[in-house]
């Protein structure tokens, strides 16, 4: 599918992944058989809403037993995929990094869009992930999009070789009280993402967990318990 516009993706020598990888991170070979596994797949799915959920309740989640799920989270740990804690008598997961759930989202863009839920569950919770959801820390789904144009069509952001940039700091203090220059600079303050669903960038980085942030501390959009699916209130702002 070719993207139109401003909003053609970045497919410079850049982007390509080295293969270069830190001492206990598995490489690329290693990574794809882990993924070959469909229930590895859904735990990292589940993980990619941006909180940490105990092995219990990913268990629940994914429709296997509890002694199933550890073998595999251990596994996904053991590649640099996820971090276990123990948080009192439980285990919690979490994806290790941003990187994980940038890599993950790419992957979901090449399933087949010919592909259909079944069932009345499936085909609800596809349409509320389609609606607007957590990707990892930043807002998705038509929701998420809506929220870039609106940015881009407010001057607040600018679109510079297919990548957003900050184009009125001012702007996102005014409306939202977040301060660009106090945003960590441990990460991309601002960069597109491509969605998985609508196929066109939402915005992410620092800025993006920043938003959403604002969003649900406002009451904007609410986490459901059952995935990672966003709610969105009336007063939501696009």
């Amino acid at each position: 599918m070719t993207i139109p516009g401003p909003y053609a993706p970045d497919v410079s020598a850049a982007a390509e992944p080295s293969r270069a990888y830190a001492d206990g991170v598995s490489d690329l070979a290693d990574i794809a058989a882990l993924l070959a596994d469909r229930t590895r797949a859904r735990i990292l799915e589940e993980l990619l809403g941006g909180t940490a959920l105990p092995a219990g309740a990913l268990s629940v989640r994914v429709g296997v037993a509890p002694s199933t799920i550890s073998g595999h989270l251990a596994k996904l740990e053991a590649a640099g995929l996820i971090t276990v804690r123990s948080v009192g008598r439980r285990r919690e997961a979490s994806l290790a990094r941003p990187e994980v759930a940038e890599a993950l989202e790419a992957l979901g863009r090449l399933s087949t869009a010919d592909a259909r839920p079944i069932g009345l569950r499936a085909v609800n919770g596809h349409a509320a992930l389609r609606e607007a959801r957590s990707c990892y820390d930043h807002l998705a789904g038509r929701a998420g999009v809506a929220l870039a144009d609106h940015l881009v069509e407010a001057g607040a952001l600018s679109v510079v070789d297919g990548a957003f940039a900050v184009a009125e700091p001012g702007f996102f203090l005014s409306e939202y009280g977040i301060d660009i220059a106090g945003l960590s600079r441990r990460r991309a303050v601002v960069r597109s993402c491509m969605d998985w669903t609508e196929r066109r960038p939402h915005v992410a980085g620092a800025l993006g967990a920043a938003l959403l942030d604002v969003f649900l501390a406002r009451g904007w959009v609410a986490r459901r318990p059952s995935d990672r699916a966003l709610n969105l209130s009336a007063a939501f702002p696009v």
